[in-house]
Order: structure tokens, then sequence, then C-alpha cells
């Protein structure tokens, strides 16, 4: 499988040194399969005057039944219950992989209003049922990073 990641400069060697605390699926190396999703990635940067990298990789997904994986097929309570966790920091798992859907701006405002009290987890759930995913993977351990092979990068 071809995957993508969005920045500023190529990653040639990816770490989990550089990787952010309190996001969707915690600490690791985030790579989607979709190209359209690693340059909204690269939107950020960009928004910064910076210019753009979409550094390419290869993924035997063959090798993922060596991995503690996580996978949501859609946006439900338990990814919900999930991005909520890590989001604020309490992520204690131990999974090589988690993949699932990326929080856009529309469902963002949905965890938001989630998070601070405004709706309900059955409201956010029913509005989060007709959001289409935008896939993600996050390599999580050194171990998940090892399979991931670089290809090469292109500028945006």
């Amino acid at each position: 499988m071809t995957l993508y990641h969005g920045s500023y400069l190529e990653i040639a060697e990816p770490d989990l040194a550089h990787s952010r605390p309190h996001v969707d699926f915690g600490r690791g190396f985030y790579v989607t399969p979709l190209y359209e999703q690693a340059v909204k990635w690269y939107g950020k940067f960009k928004r910064k005057g910076k210019d753009g990298i979409i550094s390419k990789y290869l993924f035997d997904e063959n090798q993922e039944s060596k991995l503690i994986t996580l996978r949501f097929d859609s946006y439900s309570e338990d990814w919900l219950k999930f991005i909520l966790n890590c989001r604020s920091g309490n992520d204690t798992t131990d999974y090589d992989l988690v993949i699932g859907g990326v929080v856009n701006d529309r469902v963002l405002n949905t965890v938001e209003l989630f998070f601070d009290g405004l709706i309900d987890k059955a409201e956010a759930i029913n509005r989060l049922r007709y959001e289409q995913p935008n896939l993600q993977i996050c390599f999580c351990t050194e171990k998940a990073l090892r399979l991931l092979h670089f290809e090469g990068s292109e500028w945006i």
C-alpha cells in the first residue's frame, strides 16, 4: 500500500521523537493512503509561509498481522472515546498501529461541541454517522515504523 505524509520537509526516516501529544490517535507518525489528505495536512504549514513536501512510503499490508492494530471503519462511539482520550493526553494503550477517520473541520466541530458539554454522546454519534471518514494511519511504535519504507518525495 502506498502512503503519504504532508509536511514542510522531507521525512526519509520517520521517528517518534518529533511526534506531538494530544492529537487524534496520540503520539505517532501519521500517514494516509489518500494523496489529497496529505496535501490538506500540508495546508497548516502553507498558512505559515512554508513550502510543501509530500513524502511517499510503501507499507506491506501483510506485515500488519505482526502489529497490535486498532482499526475504526467508521466514525463511532468507540472512535469518539479514543479521540477524546488521546486529545486529552490520557491514552495509555499499547497499539503499534491505529487506523481510522481524520478529525476534519466538520468532524472537529462535533467533537468540540461534545468535549465542551454542549451536545451529548448520542447527538455527537448521530452527527458523525453521516460523515465519510478520510483515512489516516498512525504508526505508534518503532516496531511499526520499521515496516514503513520511504520511496521519495515531491514538492507541492
